[in-house]
């Protein structure tokens, strides 16, 4: 039986509760703030009620706040119903602010409280599944370096790293910048036969052209001014390991020939050198450049080409991988929350809108900085567009159905979502109309939970 944690200081309404609540639940009552703290931490229920108002402050909500504060520290995910009177709204909507999952005004209708309790543990045994899953998914990204999906593009991907990572042949990676190039050059390593070497990773783009030679292939004492020493490159350091080449697409065409002559050979001189030096490394490459075009272009040897492409992973961008935005920025929450040490838990349907709908030309790179950002800068448990970055480019104020209703609208230039979303406004408007601004019962007129309810409000302008 799911444990239930009551907290009220009146022992009417404690005994009221677990009255009606008894036979669904194990109820559990606690009068203040010390008795429901050292509850909580004993039995740790999932979901529980809390009134504001408990002494030594049975007048305010400084001691109610403070217990929902310290619980939510304790357990993130656990579902506090607030129960406050009329004259409490304001601080009720605090508390939901504050990371509450719901509140509920006295005088309690124990059916209607029935509804709200049997929805929360609902949610909580959801979150338990997809928590268990998302650490099921970041194990195997672990064992993938960093790579992770669910949508199929991915499972391509994972099955290509699965494939190549023992064969010891020559991979050219494929994508747009910020897609994750070295993150699958890394989990090709760590799979192969050379994961016990060394993984050198070297950007092509990023190191001016007269240097590049020197940092690949290195140099001897004197080869140009300030050689002051012999330097191995990049390529001799990882021997016996893997080199990753990334944006390879902007190595010069010279270097290109010299690059070309050692996965050939197996060999190489250093810049001054003439040493022909046995080199056993593995080249994983990687360009977000339209590879083809180049060498018809001439900018990129074909001859090469065929050398570092002996298999290819294409690696999708963000904006076609579907619900995968989720799941990232879910797990990269969960990551920064505890690096952090911030008690950041979640997203609000505003703000996973607005992830859905981005177009990420930044990708999975973007996504990860955006969701940082929004951990350092979150002030309550749950992250809203603005702590994502999104504020400057919200939507503009959607303009109310015309008199006629839908039949009265003006379709020129208005897109389908444009259509449902003015309907939807209507929707929640005529709700609240006709139940005379009662929340519960609006939601309930519509099929959704409260929290959904209060999300369409906010969504919509609406004073919640």
């Amino acid at each position: 039986m799911e444990k239930l944690l009551i907290v009220d200081d009146s022992p009417e309404i404690r005994k009221q509760l677990k009255w009606g609540l008894g036979k669904n639940y194990r109820v559990i009552p606690a009068g203040d703030v010390t008795e429901a703290l050292k509850l909580f931490r004993e039995h740790g229920p999932k979901v529980m009620t809390l009134d504001l108002g408990l002494p030594p402050d049975a007048d305010g909500a400084t001691e109610g706040l403070r217990c929902l504060d310290e619980v939510l520290r304790i357990s993130p995910d656990t579902k506090v119903i607030v129960l406050s009177g009329n004259e409490e709204r304001e601080n009720a909507l605090k508390a939901v602010h504050l990371g509450a999952y719901d509140f509920y005004q006295k005088p309690i209708e124990l059916a209607e409280l029935k509804v709200i309790l049997q929805r929360a543990f609902h949610l909580s045994a959801l979150e338990e599944d997809n928590l268990r899953l998302q650490k099921e998914l970041q194990g195997e990204a672990r064992g993938m370096h960093g790579v992770f999906g669910q949508c199929l593009q991915m499972e391509e991907v994972f099955t290509t790293i699965r494939k190549v990572a023992s064969a010891d042949v020559p991979v050219l990676v494929l994508g747009e910048s910020g897609t994750g190039k070295e993150m699958v050059a890394r989990a090709i390593h760590a799979q192969g036969l050379r994961k016990d070497g060394p993984f050198v990773a070297i950007n092509c783009g990023a190191i001016p052209e007269n240097l590049l030679e020197s940092e690949l292939f290195g140099h001897e004492k004197g080869a140009f001014t300030g050689a002051q020493a012999r330097v191995q490159g990049k390529v001799e350091y990882a021997h016996r390991g893997t080199l990753f080449l990334d944006e390879i697409g902007e190595m010069p065409p010279q270097l290109q020939v010299k690059l070309l002559r050692f996965l050939q050979e197996k060999v190489l001189q250093r810049v001054g050198g003439r040493e022909d030096i046995t080199v056993d490394t593995r080249i994983i490459a990687a360009t977000n450049i339209d590879i083809e075009r180049a060498i018809a272009a001439g900018d990129f040897r074909e001859d090469l080409y065929y050398r570092i492409g002996v298999i290819t992973a294409i690696l999708p961008p963000l904006r076609e991988r579907g619900e995968d935005v989720v799941l990232l920025a879910n797990l990269f929450l969960r990551r920064f929350s505890s690096d952090f040490n911030k008690r950041v838990r979640g997203y609000s349907a505003a703000a996973l809108r607005c992830l859905r709908d981005y177009h990420w030309p930044g990708n999975v790179r973007e996504l990860e900085n955006k969701v940082k950002r929004a951990v350092v800068m979150a002030e309550n448990p749950i992250v809203e567009p603005e702590d994502l970055g999104f504020a400057a480019s919200a939507a503009p104020a959607e303009p109310d159905l015309p008199a006629g209703g839908v039949s009265g609208l003006n379709l020129e230039g208005m897109s389908l979502k444009d259509a449902r979303s003015l309907v939807e406004k209507e929707l929640v408007v005529k709700a609240l109309e006709q139940e005379s601004g009662n929340i519960a019962r609006a939601a309930e007129l519509l099929g959704v939970s409260r929290p959904t309810f209060y999300d369409l409000m906010k969504k919509h302008g609406m004073h919640v």
